[in-house]
């Protein structure tokens, strides 16, 4: 048997890193439109990011065949079964003027799902306009601006909430979604603005300085498409929270019953004691708002793990070792190379005996 030689070793490994030098190197202006158009969706890739968007879009599709699907009008009533439980006519039982739950619940997503979006998209304009304006430029309007965010960051959302919401009789959806965006972007804001003033000293942004390109350009060009997973997560973090403010506003009677919503169903269900008997009026859209809670975190975890290399890194790695067969949570992997295990198969008389004196001895001379 021939174990290989250091020597030999070190001119595989020479020729190894030659061959990859000369090797031509893949162009990324070259990849197809299709190749292009998937890495840019990579942060979707993990079962996360799938399993969130699933439920999302099983959400937005009661929302937009919400007409096709409710069996009852939202406000349809039947006086011979008030408060019935579930059953074949009614699947999630009715109230006590005998609407049907379900309807309600169908009618109530298109509320919830529009007014989450809305408040999500206001607020990240908003946050990226005044984040990324603070984190580029310097001076007085950059401390202007940073100190503006941390007013909004402090200012209490839910009494604000309520004082804007109250002023109206029957406010709009554009208008709760506007209250929602104005008390919730600051957070992305301030992320955004921490993000830039990390990029703003980049090569790549100094050669375009040095261009003289425009403060416009350089944001929109050179900056934002390196914040758009940042940007992505700042969205569906408020769109978060813009769901849970409108359950909330709606729950404590501050939205008017002609905005149907999950959080309606709520109110009604606690203005007429249904805690804790009449289960199927409440326990359906609480379990509503705890599901697209979860597909919106997940989304949310899959675009921070793209985001992180180091938990985008790990999750690759996993994913490869479970392609193999292999699990991810194993502690300690055997690796042998060959060298070593032909070495551990040859019979003990080719190697010397190192135990006797008089042998290594010999050897040794």
């Amino acid at each position: 048997m021939t174990i290989p030689t250091t020597q030999a070793v070190t001119a595989d490994a020479r020729a190894t890193t030659e061959a990859l030098a000369t090797a031509p190197k893949p162009n990324p202006r070259g990849r197809s439109l299709g190749a292009r158009f998937g890495a840019s969706f990579a942060m979707f890739r993990n079962g996360k990011s799938i399993t969130g968007l699933c439920i999302l879009g099983f959400f937005v599709l009661v929302a937009v065949f919400g007409d096709l699907l409710a069996p009852y009008g939202p406000l349809e009533k039947d006086f011979t079964a008030l408060r019935q439980a579930p059953s074949a006519a009614h699947l999630l039982g009715t109230t006590h003027m005998g609407e049907d739950v379900l309807s309600q619940l169908i009618y109530g997503t298109r509320g919830v799902l529009v007014v989450g979006f809305l408040a999500g998209v206001f607020a990240t304009i908003i946050a990226v306009a005044i984040g990324v304006t603070a984190g580029y430029v310097s001076g007085f309007t950059s401390e202007s601006l940073s100190a503006l965010t941390n007013v909004f960051l402090v200012i209490p959302g839910l009494p604000l909430m309520i004082i804007v919401a109250s002023q109206y009789d029957d406010p709009s959806l554009f208008l709760i979604a506007g209250v929602l965006a104005l008390t919730g972007w600051a957070w992305g804001g301030r992320v955004l603005r921490a993000q830039t003033m990390s990029l703003r000293n980049r090569d790549f942004v100094q050669a375009a300085k040095a261009n003289g390109e425009s403060l416009f350009r350089i944001i929109t060009v050179e900056m934002l498409p390196n914040l758009t997973a940042i940007i992505a997560s700042s969205f569906v973090g408020t769109v978060t929270a813009a769901v849970l403010g409108l359950t909330t506003l709606a729950f404590i009677g501050v939205i008017p019953i002609t905005n149907l919503n999950w959080g309606t169903i709520l109110f009604w269900a606690q203005q007429n004691g249904a805690f804790p008997d009449f289960w199927w009026w409440y326990v359906p859209a609480g379990v509503c708002i705890a599901l697209l809670g979860v597909a919106l975190s997940l989304i949310n975890f899959g675009i921070d793990e793209y985001v992180n290399p180091r938990l985008r890194s790990a999750g690759e790695r996993a994913r490869a070792l479970r392609k193999r067969g292999i699990k991810p949570g194993a502690s300690v992997t055997a690796v042998r190379t060959e060298a070593v295990t032909r070495a551990r198969t040859t019979p003990t008389t080719d190697r010397p005996d190192t135990t006797d004196p008089e042998r290594a001895g010999a050897t040794e001379r």
